[in-house]
């Protein structure tokens, strides 16, 4: 795994961003707002990502509104809606990390925040997503 400097695998990184959106989420605030009330700063990595879907959120909501066949954004779980829109923003943004790492992290923290059908239903998602960003899946 690559290392994050003065934090660990950008697995690590990945897991305290989708936390930081979600407690943004929760709390109708920002990501700003949500990081500043950290006791430890995460990452740089993580901060790049959460500060980077909100800098986007209206293309990442688009794009994904485009590919969720039969739901609505606003329905899926808000754990769900932070992975997806955190997914979508690393394909979208982040062409060093390849796309099957995108979907690989994302299918592992579906599996273990949110169950269900969750990791399946995000894969195809995000596999569209990724398609129309990169051309590539």
């Amino acid at each position: 795994m690559t290392s994050v400097p003065g934090f660990g695998t950008r697995r690590e990184a990945r897991e305290d961003a989708l936390a930081v959106l979600y407690e943004a989420e929760i709390a109708g605030g920002s990501s700003q707002e949500a990081l500043g009330r950290r006791a430890v700063p995460p990452s740089d990595y993580a901060v790049e990502i959460a500060l980077g879907v909100d800098a986007d959120r209206e293309r990442l909501d688009g794009l994904l509104r485009s590919h969720l066949v039969g739901w609505r954004l606003e329905r899926l779980a808000v754990v769900d809606r932070a992975l997806a829109r955190m997914a979508a923003w690393e394909l979208a943004h982040r062409d060093d990390v390849p796309t099957g790492v995108v979907l690989s992290e994302a299918v592992a923290l579906a599996t273990q925040y949110c169950g269900g059908d969750s990791p399946r239903f995000l894969n195809g998602v995000l596999r569209a997503v990724a398609d129309e960003v990169r051309g590539i899946t």
